[in-house]
């Protein structure tokens, strides 16, 4: 399980400004009412500083929820952010329920973790049958640069291998799309410029510290993409991908 626990003090302070974490969330808003409109319970596995779940929360009084981390110290960032949220630490290679919850999101986490096919086993099994996962990765192993090694990624997903272990888990596949395709060509020539460079000055999270106004301006290309997924568009290509997938309810037969 890759991540470096010290980031994040400074990751819980960057995201409520972010452009790519406010725009996720509301992707990630948008398709729990899509898919799930009538979910009692949700679980985020590799939850981190809350960001997310603190949004659902909001979006979805009443709503059931539990958060979980391989890490406590984000987790203690998390009970600060949402204290009316429970939230366990946890190991997603080994999910302790069965049939449980409606729906389960795993949010840029399984690129950290070398078994992603065990975890995505675990979560089937931790979904009740029709239940639903909420899943986004970062995409595309031409991205690949010094930024995902000292971010702890395992990988960067192709389209086929994500499709492929999911399907390969039992889920049915009901939306896959690319994300953050517009500032493809930006994120190219960032990646490109620190490949195989090993800058003691990068971080994790080097990324997402970024000058006001082109976070404005970034934030503005990300929700015309977030339009264009809501009106049916699948985008090709993207560094990243949002895949929502269900665990079939399996008819018995006489």
């Amino acid at each position: 399980m890759g991540f470096k626990s010290q980031y994040f003090e400074e990751l819980a302070k960057l995201e409520d400004g972010n452009f790519w974490f406010r725009v996720r969330n509301r992707l990630i808003l948008w398709a729990l009412h899509k898919y799930a409109p009538e979910l009692k319970n949700f679980f985020e596995i590799g939850c981190g500083t809350g960001f997310v779940i603190s949004a659902i929360s909001k979006q979805f009084p009443g709503l059931k929820l539990l958060g979980s981390d391989y890490f406590e110290e984000g987790l203690i960032y998390a009970r600060q952010r949402v204290p009316s949220v429970e939230f366990k630490q946890m190991d997603v290679r080994s999910i302790p329920y069965e049939s449980e919850w409606d729906a389960i999101g795993a949010f840029d986490m399984l690129e950290h973790v070398q078994e992603d096919e065990i975890v995505l086993q675990q979560i089937y099994k931790a979904l009740k049958p029709g239940g639903i996962m909420f899943v986004t990765v970062p995409q595309h192993r031409w991205l690949w640069s010094s930024f995902d090694e000292i971010a702890c990624h395992a990988r960067r997903y192709t389209v086929n291998e994500l499709h492929k272990k999911v399907s390969k888990a039992g889920f049915k596949i009901m939306r896959s799309t690319s994300f953050v395709t517009t500032l493809l060509p930006a994120m190219f020539m960032s990646r490109y410029l620190h490949h195989n460079k090993k800058d003691v000055r990068i971080d994790a999270i080097a990324e997402f510290r970024i000058h006001p106004v082109l976070n404005k301006i970034f934030e503005s290309f990300l929700c015309f993409e977030l339009f264009l997924i809501q009106a049916g568009v699948s985008l090709p290509i993207g560094g990243s991908r949002v895949l929502v997938a269900c665990k079939p309810i399996l008819i018995k037969k006489d």
